[in-house]
This record gives structure tokens, C-alpha cells and sequence, in this order.
């Protein structure tokens, strides 16, 4: 990112990822009880159904499995589940290593998307566009290219952290009361599963970077539109950023719902804590795709879509409101630090 930007530049597009960093670390306090509750159901279902199986009970009929397939708790029977059973506590079931997690996710995202946003321009300078490159707004096109650099290099670099905290999340149960730190279940992994564990679904979180791309080129193009008749407000950003993400979760969340799955996953081993590994092992998008439209049905890929809905809105919309308020400071924290180098 860094060869052909200038100092300036290059401070810019620090100042935006710490801006997106703390950001998005505000927005997580806000809303991670919704995230407990998403991650929950679309990891809950097929254990539920194992557990059902298990027992010595007559097969279901159709009528009777559908039904238990289609019945889902509202978000406030669902959350009052949870602090019945595990505490107010429950709900933030692995907030410490989200927090952690989506720092560095924003940080990196937000310092590659800056910086390739920042090549653009550069490049419409030296073409002679200097025009279109003072407007700071970039075509559809590049607005992609930049999604798509941003959200590889974020899947790549920052997946292991999310396998540690979607386990941290499901892992507390009746039957496993004890919640592991994460350095313990960072070797409760490597124990268990192996260092390939931590790329666990990686192969559907690089399919979900079109999540941000879609996001961010519908906020940039309504962001064109509104620049065009007047300049934005706190409130334009945490709207545009609400409008965004709403289309970019709807369209995406069957492969939210199987990267959860395929993180959450254990071997064909007796697990720890008297918890029993997965019967059934997804090896591969594609069959864990099949696998739950299959035996759970199409409806399974969408568990949870009305909390993550909620909340992916209300985050996206946080994390631009906060971002421009830090972002500035950030720039003047940056600046007044490289004079006092000097």
C-alpha cells in the first residue's frame, strides 16, 4: 500500500484504520448481545437436532420435523433463554476477543481500502483527472477493486481470531458450564483440531468479502449523491452505513450462516468437557451447503438473520457515525506525533 502513496497519504489512511478501529470496537459494545443471539441460532439448530436423535424416541414424521424446524424463539424469549440459563454474562459470551478481533478487522480493512483509495487518486493526478481525484469519490469499479483487496487481505489476516470467538460464543451449554479464556481455547484448538482449525471456513468468509463490497459501493454511491447537493452530516453517515449493510447481510447470509458452522465444528474425536464431536463433518462449502438445505432445509441457512439483520444494521451505522468523529482526531494525533519526530 505504502510504495507509490505519499507521507501524507500514508498518514491518511492510518488515521482511517485507527478511526474504523476504535469505531468498530464502539459498535461491538453496543451491539453484541445481538451477535451472541445470531451466532447462536445459526449454530444451535443442528446440535438441537442431534441431541433429539440421539434419544430413543419414534423417527419424526414430516409434518413433525418441519414444525420443529420452522419454530424459532422471538429475540427477547431467546435472550431471556440465555440469562435464565448462563447470566446477564451470557450475552456477551466472547466479547473480549470480538472486541479484539474486529479492532484488527477494521483496522486492516479499513488501512487497505484507504490506501488503495488513495492509489486511485494518485493515478487520476499523474492522468490529468485531478478534477475527479479532489472529489475523494471513486467510480463503482474502483470502489470493488477496493472492497475486494481490503476484504481478502482482512479474511486472510484476521480468520483465526474469529474462529477463537465464534467458539467462545456457542461453547457455553448445560452441558459445558465452564468458559474458557481465550488463550484456552486458543490451545483447546490446537489440542483438538490442529492449527488448520483456525482457517476453518475461510473458504466462505473470502466469498463474504462481496458483503463489504456491496456495502461500501452502495455507500459510496449514495455518499456521490449527496456530496453532489450538499455536505454530509454525522447523521448522512450512520444512515448511508445502515442502508448499505442491510443489503449486503440480506444478500450474503447463507454464507454467514456456513462459515459459522464450519468454524464451530469439531473432529470426529471424543471432545473435551464431555462434549461429543460433530457426527457430521463439513469438508467443504459446497457439501456444507448441501448438507444443511438437505436435512435441515433452506430456511436453516437463514437462522438468525432477524438479529444479525438488527444487528449488522445497527453496527455498520455505529461504526461510520463514530469513525468520522474519531477520524479527525486521529489525523491531528497523527501529525502533531510526526512533528514532535522531527
Amino acid at each position: 500500500m505504502s510504495t507509490n502513496a505519499t507521507p501524507a497519504q500514508q498518514a491518511d489512511s492510518v488515521a482511517q484504520a485507527l478511526a474504523g478501529a476504535g469505531g468498530g470496537a464502539l459498535a461491538m459494545v453496543v451491539t453484541y448481545p445481538l451477535i451472541t443471539l445470531s451466532t447462536r441460532a445459526q449454530t444451535e439448530r443442528r446440535k438441537s437436532m442431534s441431541a433429539e436423535a440421539s434419544e430413543t424416541l419414534p423417527p419424526p414424521t414430516t409434518a413433525g420435523l418441519k414444525h420443529r424446524l420452522m419454530k424459532k424463539p422471538s429475540l427477547v424469549s431467546a435472550a431471556g433463554k440465555i440469562i435464565q440459563r448462563e447470566g446477564v454474562s451470557g450475552l456477551y459470551s466472547g466479547l473480549e476477543s470480538a472486541l479484539f478481533g474486529i479492532s484488527v478487522t477494521n483496522f486492516v480493512y479499513y488501512y487497505f481500502y484507504e490506501g488503495t483509495r488513495a492509489l486511485f487518486e494518485r493515478r487520476k493526478r499523474i492522468t490529468g483527472a485531478a478534477a475527479i481525484a479532489a472529489t475523494g469519490t471513486m467510480s463503482t469499479l474502483e470502489s470493488m477493486i477496493a472492497g475486494a483487496i481490503a476484504g481478502s487481505a482482512t479474511v486472510i489476516l484476521t480468520n483465526p481470531i474469529w474462529v477463537v470467538n465464534t467458539r467462545q460464543t456457542v461453547r457455553a451449554s448445560p452441558s459445558s458450564a465452564k468458559k474458557l479464556s481465550v488463550i484456552e481455547t486458543v490451545k483447546d484448538i490446537l489440542s483438538t483440531d490442529g492449527p488448520r482449525a483456525f482457517f476453518a471456513g475461510i473458504v466462505p468468509a473470502l466469498m463474504l468479502v462481496i458483503n463489504p463490497i456491496l456495502q461500501y459501493t452502495i455507500f459510496e454511491r449514495l455518499r456521490a449523491v449527496i456530496e453532489r447537493r450538499r455536505k454530509l452530516r454525522p447523521l448522512d453517515f450512520f444512515i448511508l452505513g445502515a442502508i448499505g449493510k442491510l443489503v449486503a447481510t440480506t444478500a450474503t447470509y447463507p454464507y454467514i450462516t456456513i462459515k459459522s458452522r464450519m468454524q464451530v465444528q469439531r473432529r470426529n474425536v471424543e471432545a473435551k468437557d464431555g462434549e461429543k464431536a460433530d457426527s457430521e463433518v463439513y469438508t467443504s462449502t459446497i457439501s456444507a451447503l448441501k448438507q444443511i438445505a438437505g436435512q435441515e432445509g433452506w430456511t436453516s441457512l437463514y437462522s438468525g438473520i432477524d438479529s444479525k439483520i438488527v444487528q449488522s444494521v445497527l453496527t455498520s451505522a455505529f461504526l461510520f457515525y463514530f469513525k468520522e468523529q474519531l477520524v479527525s482526531a486521529s489525523v491531528r494525533t497523527l501529525q502533531l506525533v510526526r512533528r514532535q519526530a522531527k
